[in-house]
Parts: C-alpha cells; sequence; structure tokens
C-alpha cells in the first residue's frame, strides 16, 4: 500500500488528467441517467405477471389505462358539463397512442352530479408512457368552473419520477452545505473542508454515468436516483475525512511524498476494508429477485467501488498537488488531541466500563420495543406528497365512484381453466363447486363472476340463463368474465389495506387442489409474492453478510472476539432504529400523521447501514490496534485509538446523518423513511455504540480482546503477548 502511495504521488498529474477525462465522459452521460429510470421496481416474475398477461391476452384487459377525472363547480350546469366532456374528447381524437378511448357519456354509471371519469387504455405498460403523458398535458384544457385531471398508475409512476428528482436536488441543497460547515469545524480550513464535497460529488457523477449503461442490460427504478447520491456522498466524504485527516497527521512531521506514503498505507488500508464492508452489505440484496433490490444492490455496490477508487487515487493525487497548502484559509483554531474533550471523555468512559455498558444495553433495548408492532407494506399512491393533482383525482374517483363496501375491501382475480370450452355443462360443474367453496370462505366478502352477474344459483341455471335470455344483455358477460377455456372470477375480501390475512389467504389457496387449473392475480396477490420472496430470500442475504463481515473483520484485526462483538452491536443497535422509526412514523409522533413502514427499510436499512456502520469500527480499531501493537497495553490503545479517532468518526457520523436526514424533509414517502431511518441508525451506531458500548467492552475484555487461536501479535511487546 505504501509503494502505491508512492506512484500514486509521482504519478499525480496523470492521475488527475485521467480522472478530468473520466469526469467529462461519464457526466455526460450521468446526465441522461433519469431518462432511462421507470418503474417503483416492484417488479417480480411469478404467477401474478403470469396472470396479468392471460387477462391482457385474453380478456382484452390493457397493459395499462389512465383516467380522466372531470370535475364542475356547483354554478356550472350539467349541459356545460357535458359539453366540456365532449370538447374534451373530440381534441383527443388525434391522439394515436391510445388504444382505446371511453367517454364518460359512452356508458352509464360515469358521471356522478359534478363528476364524471373517463378512460384512455394502452398497450404499453404504465412505466413507458411518460411522452404520452407529456402529450395529453397539451391536449387537456381546464375552463372557469371545469377541470379534468389525469390520474392512475402510469400518471403516478411518473409523478414519483418527477418528485424523486426534485426530493435529490431538495436534499442536495440542505444537506451539502450543512456537511461543508462539519467538515469546517473537523478541518479548520476552507481547503481541506471543499476536498471531501469535491470528491462525493465526482463519485456520484461517475457512478451514476456508469449506471447509464446498465439500462440496456436492466430495468433501473426511479429509486436508483435517491440511493446512489445517498450512500455515495455520505460514503466518499467519510472516506475523504477520514484520508485527510491522517493526511494532515503525519504532514506535522513528515515532507509530503511520505506522508502520501503512509496515508495510503493505513488510512487506505482502512477505506479498502470498509468499503469492502458495505459492499458485501449490499451485495445481499441480490438474492432478492425484485427490480428494486437488484437495483440498489446494482447502483449501492457501483458507487462504493467508485468511492474507494476515487479515494484512494484521485484523492491522495491532488493532495500530492496541494501539498502543504491543505491547511490555507484556515478558519477556526484545531485543538490538539490529548487536551481535547475526547481524551478525557475516553478516560471517564473507561473508568466506569460495567456503568457505561449497562446504561447503553438498556438505551438499546428500550428501542426494540415498539419492533414487534412493525406493519410494512409496499409503497403506492400514498408514496406520493398529498398536494399532487394525480393523487387528489385518485382519491377523487375512489370516493365518488367505488362503492364503499368494495373500496374498503381487496380484490383477488381469479382465472379458472378447464379442459375444453368453460361453457361446456362438466366444466360449468366444475367451477361452480370452486366458486361455491370461496363464497363459503369466512374472509371472502364477494364474489364477481357469471353466475353473480346473470343472477344464476348453480351450474344447471347458468347454462339455460346462456340458452334463452336475450343474448344483448348476456353478451357483455361472457365478454367481460370468458375466454374459450377461461373464467374470470373476482374476489373480495373482508380485509383492509396490507393485510397479512389476505396476503396469507391468497398463499392458502394457491396451495389448495381444486377440481379446476387456478391463477391468481391482482394487488394481494402481487404483495403475497413481493412480502414472500423476501422472508424467503432475505434470510440468505443476511448469513453471507455477517459471515463475510465475520471473516474480513478477523482477517484485518487478528481477533476472535472484536468481529463478533461488531456483529451482535450492529445487530442490537439497527433493532433500535427500527423500534424508533415505527414509534416516529407507524405510530405517528414528532409531527408525522400515523403510516405504514416501507417494505423496503428494514432490508435497505440493515444492508446499508450493516456495512457503514463498519467504517467506524474499522476507524476506530485500527487505530486502537495501531497504538496496541506498539504498547502491548489495551487500556492505553482504547483511549489513544479512541482520543485519535472520536472527532473524526463524530464529525463523519454527523455527515451522513447530515447527507441522509435531508432525505427526511422530502416529499415521497418511502425516501422520507429511509432517510430517516439510516440518519438514526448511524447516530446510534456512532455515539451510543462507538463511543461508549465498544470502549467499555474492549476494556472489560482485556487482552483478550486480542486473541486469535493462540496466534501472537508480532509487534506486541514481549510480556504483553499473552491475555493477562
Amino acid at each position: 500500500m505504501q509503494k502505491l502511495g508512492g506512484y500514486i504521488y509521482q504519478y499525480r498529474k496523470w492521475v488527475l488528467i485521467f480522472w478530468i477525462a473520466i469526469i467529462f465522459l461519464l457526466g455526460f452521460f450521468a446526465l441522461r441517467l433519469p431518462s432511462v429510470l421507470s418503474g417503483n421496481g416492484f417488479e417480480y416474475k411469478g404467477e401474478y405477471n403470469e396472470t396479468r398477461k392471460i387477462l391482457e391476452k385474453e380478456f382484452g384487459q390493457p397493459k395499462s389505462s389512465i383516467i380522466l377525472v372531470f370535475e364542475k363547480d356547483r354554478n356550472v350546469s350539467s349541459e356545460k358539463f357535458t359539453a366540456y366532456i365532449k370538447d374534451t374528447f373530440n381534441n383527443l381524437k388525434g391522439f394515436d397512442a391510445a388504444e382505446k378511448m371511453t367517454s364518460p357519456l359512452d356508458r352509464p354509471g360515469m358521471v356522478k352530479e359534478n363528476y364524471a371519469y373517463g378512460l384512455i387504455a394502452f398497450d404499453k405498460k404504465a412505466e413507458s408512457l411518460g411522452k404520452e403523458i407529456d402529450q395529453l398535458h397539451t391536449k387537456l384544457k381546464n375552463k372557469d368552473g371545469l377541470k379534468v385531471t389525469m390520474t392512475g398508475e402510469p400518471v403516478i409512476v411518473k409523478d414519483l419520477n418527477s418528485a424523486s428528482q426534485e426530493d435529490l436536488a431538495k436534499a442536495e441543497m440542505i444537506g451539502l452545505p450543512i456537511a461543508l460547515i462539519v467538515l469546517i469545524l473537523a478541518f479548520g480550513s476552507i481547503i481541506a473542508a471543499a476536498l471531501p464535497i469535491v470528491i462525493g460529488v465526482i463519485s456520484i457523477l461517475t457512478t451514476m454515468g456508469i449506471v447509464y449503461f446498465f439500462s440496456y442490460r436492466a430495468d433501473l427504478t426511479i429509486f436508483i436516483l435517491n440511493i446512489i447520491p445517498m450512500i455515495g456522498l455520505a460514503l466518499s466524504i467519510d472516506f475523504a475525512l477520514l484520508f485527510i485527516n491522517r493526511y494532515k497527521e503525519e504532514l506535522k512531521h513528515k515532507p509530503v511524498r511520505q506522508a502520501i506514503e503512509v496515508t495510503v498505507a493505513t488510512a487506505g488500508r482502512s477505506i479498502i476494508f470498509s468499503g469492502l464492508c458495505v459492499f458485501i452489505g449490499l451485495s445481499g440484496l441480490w438474492f432478492i429477485q425484485i427490480d428494486i433490490f437488484q437495483n440498489v444492490a446494482l447502483g449501492g455496490m457501483t458507487v462504493i467501488f467508485v468511492s474507494v477508487f476515487s479515494a484512494l487515487t484521485f484523492l491522495p493525487a491532488l493532495l500530492g498537488i496541494i501539498g502543504e497548502k491543505i491547511n490555507k484559509f484556515s478558519v477556526l483554531r484545531v485543538k490538539d488531541q490529548q487536551t481535547s474533550m475526547w481524551h478525557t471523555f475516553s478516560e471517564f468512559v473507561m473508568r466506569r466500563p460495567v456503568i457505561m455498558t449497562i446504561a447503553a444495553l438498556a438505551i438499546l433495548l428500550t428501542g426494540l420495543i415498539p419492533v414487534k408492532e412493525m406493519i410494512l407494506n409496499i409503497p403506492g399512491t400514498d408514496s406520493l406528497p398529498s398536494s399532487y393533482p394525480s393523487r387528489v383525482a385518485l382519491e377523487t374517483f375512489q370516493d365518488q365512484f367505488i362503492a364503499k363496501e368494495k373500496r374498503d375491501q381487496k380484490k383477488v382475480s381469479i382465472i379458472l381453466e378447464t379442459n375444453g370450452n368453460v361453457l361446456e355443462q362438466d366444466n360449468l360443474n366444475m367451477i361452480w363447486k370452486t366458486i361455491d367453496k370461496l363464497e363459503k370462505d369466512k374472509l371472502v366478502f364477494t364474489v364477481d363472476s357469471p353466475f353473480s352477474a346473470l343472477s344464476a344459483k348453480d351450474a344447471k341455471q347458468l347454462s339455460q340463463i346462456l340458452e334463452f335470455s336475450d343474448q344483448s344483455k348476456v353478451a357483455p358477460v361472457i365478454n367481460h368474465f370468458i375466454s374459450n377455456d377461461k373464467m374470470l372470477v373476482e374476489v373480495y375480501l373482508k380485509t383492509g389495506e396490507h393485510s397479512a390475512k389476505a396476503r396469507k389467504w391468497v398463499s392458502d389457496w394457491s396451495n389448495r387442489h381444486l377440481d379446476v387449473k387456478v391463477s391468481f392475480g391482482g394487488p394481494i396477490k402481487f404483495e403475497q409474492e413481493i412480502f414472500a420472496e423476501i422472508y424467503k430470500k432475505a434470510p440468505y442475504g443476511l448469513l453471507l453478510i455477517v459471515v463475510s463481515t465475520l471473516i474480513i473483520l478477523m482477517g484485518a484485526f487478528h481477533s476472535v472476539l472484536i468481529p463478533i462483538k461488531a456483529i451482535l452491536m450492529n445487530i442490537l443497535s439497527l433493532g433500535c432504529t427500527f423500534g424508533i422509526v415505527v414509534w416516529i412514523f407507524q405510530e405517528g409522533h414528532l409531527g408525522i400523521s400515523p403510516v405504514h413502514i416501507a417494505l423496503v427499510l428494514p432490508v435497505f436499512v440493515f444492508t446499508l447501514v450493516f456495512g457503514l456502520s463498519m467504517d467506524y469500527e474499522v476507524f476506530l480499531i485500527s487505530r486502537i490496534q495501531e497504538f496496541y501493537l506498539k504498547t502491548g497495553d489495551n487500556s492505553l490503545a482504547t483511549i489513544s485509538g479512541l482520543t485519535h479517532t472520536s472527532k473524526i468518526i463524530t464529525s463523519a457520523a454527523a455527515i451522513m446523518i447530515v447527507v441522509t436526514g435531508a432525505f427526511a424533509f422530502t416529499g415521497v414517502m418511502p425516501v422520507k423513511q429511509l432517510g430517516v431511518g439510516i440518519a438514526i441508525a448511524i447516530f446510534i451506531d456512532a455515539t451510543i455504540v462507538r463511543m461508549v458500548l465498544v470502549p467499555s467492552l474492549m476494556k472489560l475484555l482485556g487482552d483478550w480482546n486480542w486473541w486469535f487461536f493462540g496466534l501472537k501479535h508480532k509487534s506486541v511487546p514481549e510480556h504483553r503477548k499473552k491475555p493477562a
């Protein structure tokens, strides 16, 4: 590592030229990244998707549709309202992108007093309709007392994309200036403080440029716009903070080249191990075969690699150019570490290890209590800020045109498939038995089928109705519910939104042996598959993270107990974090309206923070180990390590809290929860865990901290090589 530092210093100008070329090239593609992002990322290749394809192909259901919600003021006449609706659809006649348009005036029940709704069907997925939505915006005109608003999945998806970009800009406007202030407080000089921000921006731009090319082989979600800056800015600034701090220490006693060589060999080593821990943490997401998790793994692992690479190449090359001018434009005087409050605090903790351990554990265990009440859901329309027109219009549509009893229920679309035509008597008999079982289920509110639509009490009566009734009345029912050997059945359950009972119901019925082939679809089946995939695969990711981190930390510190302690403390602090998040969001404290917790939050916060918090573990223990190898005194090494790293860890944590916590002021609820969750986790880890619990346990365990299967640390003085 020391030779690497020497080479980078020797060829520092060429390294900078290389990076400038990379920034210009990839920066161009970074600006184009938003144009290739779409959807919320909750795509899973399961039964739900197969059922949806059948509904589109054989039952004529559109791939996506936009709802036009019309409203009039009370003082506007019905005639003017009707004329306005006609004019609107006349203006849309040249809109060739639509597969089918249904005016409120074409079908009964689509006009209700001051409201009406129309439908525009498309043969394209919701996330692919960005241009079409923009075209519709130009064609739809409001008048005095009359207005029309677009809503539906395609519009919601597009608005989420826009909201995510606005949130990113807002978070950066809040986070970056405060991060700069924290850096000035840490380093005292403007040049030293500005460098980590520069590294952070470069890492994000480079990563976004690289990720753009991934769009040719993968579907990228809009969530990637938030996750790359959130991880990249926090992590790359942390790395730069550690690197520059060590460089400034070495520069006091060494020339520039030697200072860079030693910094790359020490801080650079810590950065590699830290980056590796975060990289492995995110790699656990690969097990979950859902687009959003794959996207976060892809974007996160890329930004980690770029952040480490830039910290070990671009930063030392830049420092080689700046040299001793790193302290230029000083605005604050930084106190000597040995006389600082950190040294006093370190001694205070080490003198009371038992009390400090008990107090820290009590706080963490108390925070765990609300976790058992956590209710998870998949983000939907309620992810959008309540002020967005598409959300307001959807809520208006549901209030006015969907019966309250059905609005409060959850629908499951079921396709019953038979051998031969579904209307043959034997097939109808088998289907009726299945529908009868469904109707008798205690959780079922109602079942919509040809039987209910035509008021048939059994298969025989349905056959008679189909044969002898007026075909003009029967045909619409047949067209909606029947396609050759398949029948569509829509089941409404007596459950609230995001109900675990509903997901269990779908899972149980999917595994039942029935007389006909059954395929399940609809929102509940979608949720059930997503939850099942996460619950099934997440433990494998967790196992990979824990085992890999254990091996890496053992290799880094040649210790058994230190890695085990680090993992257990991480799990405990993350559990406390989830409890606080439940208390804030789900129970509705600190001015937050009660909402369920986004399903992605526990998985993302665990994989991200488990790795990120290892930054502090590696930073702290690396310095403690350095002092221990010199002195062989565990207590002295711990105090010295704390004294030398506490300010940097606190500053790094403050920056990470600011950068991720800034997303708390955004409008998209899952992003808000994720930002708050990460900020809380980092705060707990950098204060209660790293500043109190770690040194307390280091003191209590003494030299046993450094036991490694009987192997001796070469540099430890002879009389201190065995645990006391």
